[in-house]
C-alpha cells in the first residue's frame, strides 16, 4: 500500500472512531407535563393543574434530579409568613427502573398571602441506578407541611414522564437513600458540581476529536518518514 493510501485510510478510521464516539453520548429526553393535582388539605380538598418540569444532571456515580412546578397549587386560608411552608414530593421511576424517589426544598423565602396558590420551590434529589437502560421520571405525590398541617397533593390525570435518562448502573451498587423498591436516591446534601447529558455529550465528542486529531498526527508522521527514506535514496 503506498504511503498516500496509507495516509488515507489512517483518516477515515480516525474519523469514523470520533463519529462512534459521538454516538455513543447519553440519551436524554424532557417535556413539561400537565399534572391535576387533587389536594387533601385541613380545610376540605382543592384541585389545581401545574405544569412539571423534571431535569436530570450526571453528579458522580447518579443524578441530581430537580423537579419544578410552574404555577402554584392549593392555597391558604391564612397567611403562611416567610419559612413556614416545607414542600417534598416523590417521582415515579419506570423503564430500566422502578420504584419512587424523594425530592426536597426550602422553605418559602417569602410570605404567601392568604387565599393565593401556593408556589413550590423547586425540589431535588439524588438518584443513583442500580440496573442499566432507559429510566422515566414521572411526578408523584406532593407534600405541603405548614403551620403543624400537612396537604397531600396526588396527581390524578396519570400523567406521562417528564423525563427519560439512558442510564448506567453505579459501580458498587451499594449507595443508600430514599428511592423505594428501585435505585438509590436521597433528597438532601451539599449540591456537588453537575454535568448534564449535553456535556457529557461534548466531552465525548471532545474524545472524539481528541481521536481524528491522533490519527491526522500518525498520517503525518508516516507521511514525512516515507518522505525521509526518498530523500535519503
Amino acid at each position: 500500500m503506498s504511503y498516500r493510501n496509507r495516509t488515507a485510510a489512517l483518516a477515515s478510521a480516525a474519523a469514523l472512531a470520533g463519529s462512534v464516539v459521538l454516538m455513543a453520548a447519553p440519551v436524554a429526553r424532557a417535556e413539561v407535563v400537565d399534572v391535576n393535582y387533587q389536594c387533601k388539605t385541613p380545610i376540605g380538598d382543592k384541585s389545581a393543574v401545574s405544569p412539571i418540569d423534571i431535569k436530570g444532571a450526571k453528579s458522580g456515580d447518579g443524578y441530581r434530579i430537580t423537579m419544578s412546578w410552574q404555577k402554584g397549587v392549593s392555597s391558604s386560608p391564612v397567611e403562611l409568613g416567610k419559612g413556614a411552608m416545607t414542600p417534598s414530593a416523590t417521582i415515579a421511576l419506570g423503564g430500566a427502573d422502578g420504584g419512587t424517589m424523594t425530592v426536597t426544598g426550602p422553605a418559602n423565602d417569602a410570605a404567601i398571602p392568604a387565599n393565593t396558590p401556593i408556589k413550590i420551590n423547586d425540589l431535588s434529589g439524588t438518584y443513583t441506578p442500580k440496573k442499566s437502560g432507559e429510566v422515566t421520571f414521572t411526578a408523584g405525590v406532593l407534600t405541603i407541611k405548614a403551620l403543624g398541617t400537612t396537604t397531600t397533593c396526588t396527581p390524578t390525570n396519570d400523567p406521562g414522564p417528564s423525563l427519560t435518562l439512558d442510564v448506567m448502573a453505579a459501580s458498587g451498587g451499594g449507595a443508600t437513600g430514599s428511592t423505594q423498591g428501585g435505585g438509590s436516591g436521597s433528597g438532601s446534601g451539599a449540591e456537588l458540581p453537575q454535568t448534564g447529558p449535553e456535556d457529557s455529550a461534548v466531552a465525548l465528542g471532545t474524545l472524539g476529536g481528541t481521536v481524528l486529531l491522533a490519527g491526522a498526527a500518525g498520517a503525518l508522521w508516516l507521511t514525512r518518514r516515507h518522505q525521509g527514506a526518498r530523500a535519503r535514496h
